[in-house]
């Protein structure tokens, strides 16, 4: 009897070690499991954003922010069938069925191809998004174009809308300082805000025509916590997002056109110098390329990204073969940043490990920065 108490004395100081550890090193990742309902008590904080699966093989985003009584969604893609997913989630949080804001980056559809069901479901009280500056004309384009026109608020009158470019109108957002012409800041309440980023792309034509580069970008901030979401910014986006605006380093980092080759560049993250990263992909997926090395996230993006942080995760994972890529599986799952005065932490539902450690990444990409 005396030997196993001793062994399970020696048990219980090793598990309250690892919990010592982790709960002094700042920004720590843990996995909950879906079926428990610790999902909703760890992520309860004062903010949490929310990188979602989004139930197909495609690439895509769809983020969902907690901040205070606030639900914001930015993005609804990657097709209309990812809608039945994103709503089943986002019930988990908004009980009243209100969307504060609704963020719509660029036109492509994994991007928004789920908004008509959102828009039809969800009173959305203000939309933001690309405006008309790409010139693009696709039916799910059209149908989001549609699904906006159509919605309306709880008093029956429009939705206030309005283009990233010229958000800073009067009155057309609600609870945005008006007192600056300048200020492009949405304040959600005990501190946290959302900055609206200036695009010169959203006012010129990008040279290379790249829709990517049109993407409505921005920065979360609570307290000295900074988190840039820029979209599916290409290099041509990202040099000028740095040209005009000042950028702070950012605890959380979404990388940029999910792990693109040609997104995440020096230029930005020299800036940013990003402690935690997250590629919203299906990795290893050939959805656009036969070329591994291409495929999200690649490997040059992941070069880039690992000289600041190896803090990275992905939402999925491909498991069949080339040219087939219909099965795929979570590697993280959905992704939580959440975040109040105590502190914060990432929060996996599938598991915690970083993607340098996931058995994809050692059989397809090597890693050449940060231990």
């Amino acid at each position: 009897m005396r030997k196993k108490t001793k062994i399970k004395t020696v048990l219980f100081s090793i598990i309250a070690l690892i919990f010592g550890l982790i709960l002094g090193t700042g920004t720590y990742a843990i996995a909950f499991t879906p079926a428990s309902d610790i999902l909703y008590k760890v992520a309860s904080g004062d903010l949490s954003i929310h990188f979602l699966e989004l139930g197909n093989k495609y690439a895509g985003d769809s983020i969902y922010i907690k901040a205070n009584d606030n639900d914001i969604l930015i993005d609804a893609g990657s097709r209309q069938n990812s809608a039945t997913t994103i709503c089943s989630y986002i019930d988990n949080y908004c009980t009243d069925g209100t969307l504060e804001y609704v963020f719509a980056t660029h036109a492509d559809q994994d991007h928004i191809a789920a908004f008509p069901t959102i828009f039809n479901k969800y009173v959305v009280k203000n939309v933001i998004d690309f405006g008309d500056a790409t010139g693009k004309s696709t039916a799910t384009l059209q149908r989001y174009r549609t699904a906006v026109e159509n919605e309306k608020d709880e008093n029956g009158k429009e939705v206030n809308y309005a283009k990233a470019s010229d958000y800073n109108k009067e009155g057309f957002l609600t609870n945005i300082d008006n007192s600056n012409p300048e200020d492009k800041t949405i304040d959600l309440g005990n501190g946290i805000t959302i900055k609206i980023l200036y695009n010169y792309y959203q006012d010129h034509i990008t040279e290379t025509r790249d829709e990517n580069n049109y993407s409505v970008c921005l920065l979360i901030t609570q307290g000295s916590n900074n988190i840039l979401l820029s979209g599916d910014l290409e290099l041509e986006g990202e040099t000028k997002l740095v040209e005009n605006n000042s950028l702070p380093e950012c605890i959380l980092f979404k990388a940029g056109h999910h792990g693109s080759k040609t997104s995440s560049n020096e230029v930005l993250l020299s800036k940013i110098k990003p402690q935690n990263v997250v590629f919203t992909c299906v990795a290893g997926s050939c959805e656009y390329t036969s070329n591994k090395d291409n495929m999200f996230p690649t490997q040059l993006a992941i070069n880039r990204i690992s000289k600041y942080t190896k803090n990275c995760y992905v939402t999925s994972v491909c498991t069949s073969t080339y040219p087939d890529y219909s099965q795929y599986t979570s590697m993280n799952g959905d992704i939580i940043f959440s975040s109040n005065k105590q502190g914060s932490k990432i929060i996996c539902n599938n598991n915690s490990i970083l993607l340098k450690d996931t058995e994809w990444f050692k059989n397809n990409r090597t890693w050449l920065g940060v231990a």
